[in-house]
């Protein structure tokens, strides 16, 4: 049953503040809109709203600053923060200060419906815990839709010890993930240990985990301590945990059932003070089906899944990733390298297959290689190759229909695993949007209304598209993501 409640808006955007106040009285709610904190500060002393929303950037201060204090005196107020700053550190931010949840602009209306409904039906407690502080120079690097999921995801796991499995392609950034968690945690004055499952000889893993003891077996001539006691109250980073050895996926689990361990040789009993965090670009429950994991461990490791989006799935995040790698090459001692528009229109119709890490590399070599001080297109086509055209090519004669059943026969041959992986409508249709849209806006010199009226589609859901594809209405090509 749909609960209704009074909603308190603060957004200095008018059009915000009227779509959802349409929306949210079109579900029953009664509904304050203000612009400022200054007009916030009025309402909450008149009445005490059921449930804020409230934008961060704000003309007469910032909104996180005023959430923080107010979830502190009214613990039981839910609040739902909106943001165009849609970076981790906002994310983050926004559960430190004891925020009930955090959509980032542009926002579907059903979402923020949802985290309503959610608000209210909400067991009333305190605010969560402090993470730490903000840090601008987190790893973590995109503005699309699909970063914003990963990142609300760790805003909520930060400040415990829940078990996490990271899952994704390699190359997808598993690793900055699980030291994302790690440094905005609590735990984040103690070690962050790496251990690379698929690295290590099979007969040495469970001595590697768990340590080993003198004359523990023929070359252990002194004791050492393994990955769980190095890491004591810091994190335990297990990757490619699919290719952990059955054997040692039994040692493991009874480590994580009791959260005790001895070395192997060993007779006295360690605590296990660790955080878990694993990862693995397998599916490990095909495996489970297949009986090369352990059902029960895997159960253990899924507490709180985290799916990293491949980077042809995020290419609104390509521009971005790529001036920041080549500002890393700066940093580094290398040349310092700009990307001309074409540049950028090269690398986003690349598919990546070696996705976030392949890039780095990518944008290294350019930094060393590349004449000239700005980077244009042909040279970024030249380093890529053949490659570097994977959009699909469509002949007008054969057809829209011919034109996907050759990217779907290509697709098969190159990544059958993209078929079934779940990313295939978005990939294509994405295919197809940009190049139609980008078209239409050129053939109408860039005039947004006109445009939308071609395309048969609102001016507010060409402008939502463009921010979605990472395309700058001022010239039709991919641009900076705004941050608000």
């Amino acid at each position: 049953m749909t609960k209704v409640g009074h909603i308190l808006v603060v957004d200095d955007d008018a059009a915000i503040r009227t779509v959802v106040t349409q929306s949210l009285r079109r579900e029953g709610h009664r509904v304050t809109s203000v612009a400022t904190l200054a007009e916030l500060e009025v309402q909450l002393a008149i009445a005490m709203p059921d449930v804020l929303i409230s934008d961060v950037v704000l003309p007469d201060g910032n909104g996180l600053d005023r959430i923080a204090r107010l979830t502190v005196e009214h613990p039981d107020l839910p609040v739902i923060v909106l943001s165009a700053q849609n970076t981790l550190s906002t994310a983050v931010r926004a559960t430190e200060v004891g925020a009930y949840d955090y959509l980032p602009k542009p926002f579907d209306l059903d979402a923020l419906s949802r985290a309503v409904q959610g608000a209210l039906a909400r067991d009333k407690g305190g605010p969560m815990d402090p993470v730490g502080e903000d840090d601008s120079t987190l790893p973590l690097i995109g503005r699309s839709a699909a970063m914003q999921d990963v990142y609300r995801v760790i805003a909520r796991v930060v400040s415990n010890d829940l078990t996490v499995l990271i899952s994704g392609e390699s190359g997808t950034g598993k690793e900055l993930v699980a030291r994302a968690i790690h440094d905005l945690g609590p735990r984040k004055r103690f070690p962050f240990i790496a251990i690379n499952m698929a690295a290590i000889p099979r007969e040495l893993i469970e001595a590697e985990l768990f340590g080993h003891e003198r004359g523990a077996f023929t070359g252990a001539q002194a004791r050492s301590a393994g990955r769980f006691e190095q890491a004591a109250g810091g994190t335990l980073f297990l990757d490619e945990i699919g290719d952990m050895p059955i054997e040692a996926q039994t040692r493991l689990l009874r480590v994580l059932q009791s959260g005790e361990f001895t070395t192997v040789g060993g007779a006295r009993t360690i605590r296990a003070d660790v955080r878990i965090v694993a990862a693995t670009n397998k599916d490990l429950a095909g495996q489970v089906a297949g009986g090369q994991f352990r059902e029960d461990l895997f159960y253990r490791l899924n507490v709180v899944p985290v799916t990293l989006p491949a980077l042809r799935a995020r290419r609104q995040d390509i521009a971005l990733l790529a001036r920041h790698f080549l500002d890393k090459a700066a940093e580094s001692g290398l040349p310092r390298k700009q990307l001309e528009p074409q540049a950028i229109v090269a690398l986003e119709h690349y598919d990546w297959p070696g996705n976030v890490r392949e890039l780095e590399n990518i944008m290294r070599r350019m930094a060393v290689l590349a004449r000239d001080e700005r980077i244009d297109g042909s040279e970024v086509r030249a380093m890529l190759g053949a490659a570097g055209t994977t959009r699909p090519q469509f002949d007008g004669d054969a057809g829209i229909e011919a034109a996907v059943q050759s990217r779907l026969e290509r697709l098969a041959r190159e990544d059958p695993a993209a078929l079934d992986d779940g990313s295939l409508y978005d990939r294509i249709i994405g295919e197809v949007e940009r190049p139609l849209i980008e078209a239409i806006l050129a053939r109408h010199g860039q005039n947004q209304l006109r445009a939308a009226r071609a395309l048969g589609i609102n001016r507010n859901t060409l402008r939502k598209r463009l921010d979605t594809l990472g395309i700058d209405p001022g010239s039709g090509r991919p641009g900076e993501p705004v941050a608000g």
